[in-house]
């Protein structure tokens, strides 16, 4: 029997997470109906003064809500969620993920306003969920967060798998493992598309097990019974958490929590049963003192050095409960995010001078990766036998690496794609190809501002940081054609003007010299005599100190 051609086309738009780390959000098409894997956040570069959070450009989704099934989360790191409580707000389709990430996303939802409730559906590892032309799979996978699931797509024109974020762990701490099983009958059934995370590609080996960390904190309570003992994490590292808790149960000690974000998932995986806690064992942080501080451990936030973080103000003394001394051990259960790693050092300097041993995961294994490393990819490579396949999910030299690896498993060349953000790889009958660019990018969040700030105010910012500002203040009379009062030059950043007294009145000069210049045509033009005095002054500034500050001409007319 001749089987039947489908003239579907399949587009895969990645919004997000392509040659950058974090703000991962894939959009698939097929036909007019749209599915949303993931929507996470980024965290600024250095070059963002002043900007909080980073989230993906959807103006692509805006003017296709009524195409859109859903989104569909495969697990609740930031970077997955964390652009949510932003975009939701703009796009109001349901949201899917399993039973911790959904409770992580409405507790950061309650932080917002909306017009429209978000709609949750809360979904368990082995469920499929039926949109439109597709069918989502949730498959269970072992991450660095409980409840982390891969997608299988199943689309008319064949199968997409989307690994989400993972770790191949045969001794998980909640005894659930990776169902490679369920992965590799999905290979032998056939796989069109491979979309697998590359954040650890270019380390070597496995990645060792959660339960690895376990001993080295077992070793660490056992060995310090007579300290106070702060342990810094990843919030959302559960199973961290739960160790670290077990072992102070295990050791007599009481637990206290510090750190909102840490507060709000522990809460959240207690209330749904993601930790199992011995009653008694954790107390609010208020009743410390009825307690001896060798019989106490603090799980806190901070681990990546992050500024007015819960160890950030306990290692420069500004916490209001903690005080650190030298019966203290900080441990630094986490590695440094690229970018992170100077805050990191400033906190563990800052520990040192007070005499605080830190433990970190250089000199004792307290940390172990979420993410897969080479020989893992291969295995699932190995088992999903996709068709084609496409990196996801790192810097571009991930992506680059990735794509290596699967072609020394066999995977022709040619089969591989390496996006980018914004750019289209369009699947039908014929094969598979890029086709075009869509709409994709950064959308800043400065406080309460969402996209108000750009590449201008960016550079004006950068522009101001290096250089600092002159404002110069003037009063005319258009009358009198004279100058009423002023000008006045104000230094910011620029100079200490008491310090440089015959700069600044040389500065004035040139402005009143300006001014009138421009008076005495018996006509004001407004512009022109702003700029007219921003460029004598510029040329006077450059002149004698090198710099370029920002001059800010506010001349007013009575």
């Amino acid at each position: 029997m001749r089987k039947k051609k489908i003239n579907g086309k399949i587009r895969i738009v990645p919004l997000g997470g392509l040659s950058e780390i974090g703000k991962n959000m894939t959009v698939i098409e097929y036909n007019d109906e749209i599915i949303v894997i993931d929507c996470g956040l980024g965290f600024p570069d250095d070059d963002m003064l002043g900007i909080d959070l980073v989230i993906p450009d959807i103006s692509y989704l805006i003017n296709k809500q009524d195409k859109i099934k859903g989104i569909f989360l495969t697990h609740g790191h930031e970077d997955h969620i964390g652009a949510l409580p932003y975009v939701l707000k703009e796009l109001h389709v349901p949201v899917y993920g399993t039973k911790l990430t959904l409770g992580i996303l409405a507790n950061k939802l309650t932080e917002h306003k909306y017009e429209t409730q978000p709609e949750l559906v809360c979904v368990k590892a082995g469920d499929v969920v039926e949109s439109g032309s597709f069918k989502v799979e949730f498959i269970h996978v072992n991450h660095s967060i409980a409840d982390a699931c891969a997608l299988a797509i199943t689309t008319p024109l064949g199968v997409l798998v989307h690994s989400g974020d993972f770790k191949v762990d045969y001794t998980p701490v909640d005894g659930e493992v990776t169902d490679l099983s369920r992965l590799g009958a999905l290979g032998k059934k056939g796989v069109l598309l491979f979309m697998c995370e590359s954040t650890n590609v270019e380390r070597e080996g496995y990645s060792p097990s959660e339960k690895n960390v376990g001993k080295s904190l077992d070793n660490i309570f056992m060995r310090h019974q007579d300290k106070r003992i702060v342990i810094a994490t990843f919030s959302s590292n559960v199973h961290r958490v739960q160790q670290i808790i077990d072992a102070s149960a295990q050791y007599g000690r009481k637990v206290a929590i510090t750190g909102r974000s840490m507060l709000n998932i522990v809460s959240a995986a207690m209330e749904l049963g993601y930790m199992k806690v011995p009653k008694g064992t954790i107390i609010d942080i208020t009743e410390m003192k009825k307690y001896p501080p060798e019989k106490l451990t603090i799980i806190s936030t901070g681990s990546q050095g992050e500024p007015m973080s819960a160890l950030y103000r306990m290692a420069y003394s500004e916490h209001d409960r903690v005080q650190l001394g030298v019966n203290d051990l900080v441990v630094i259960s986490a590695h440094a995010i690229p970018g992170n790693e100077k805050l990191v050092d400033n906190i563990i300097n800052e520990l040192c001078k007070k005499g605080i041993s830190v433990f970190r995961d250089q000199s004792v294994s307290v940390h172990v990766s979420g993410h897969a490393c080479a020989e893992e990819l291969k295995l699932m490579h190995a088992l999903v036998r996709p068709r084609y396949f496409m990196p996801v999910h790192g810097e571009y030299k991930h992506l680059y690496a990735h794509k290596e690896l699967a072609c020394s498993m066999g995977m022709p060349a040619n089969h591989v794609f390496v996006s980018d953000i914004g750019k289209v790889l369009e699947i039908d009958g014929k094969g598979i190809r890029f086709n075009g660019v869509e709409t994709a990018g950064n959308v800043l969040v400065d406080g309460l501002g969402v996209g108000d700030v750009g590449n201008i105010v960016l550079r004006d910012r950068k522009h101001l940081s290096e250089d600092g500002l002159i404002v110069v203040v003037a009063t005319v009379d258009t009358n009198t054609y004279q100058i009423a009062s002023g000008p006045d030059v104000v230094s910011r950043g620029f100079v200490y003007v008491r310090e440089n007294e015959e700069l600044m009145e040389e500065l004035r000069a040139i402005s009143a010299e300006e001014i009138d210049k421009c008076l005495s045509r018996g006509k004001v033009e407004w512009n022109q005599l702003k700029n007219a005095v921003r460029d004598e002054l510029s040329k006077c500034i450059y002149q004698k100190t090198k710099r370029r500050p920002m001059i800010l001409p506010v001349i007013m007319n009575i």
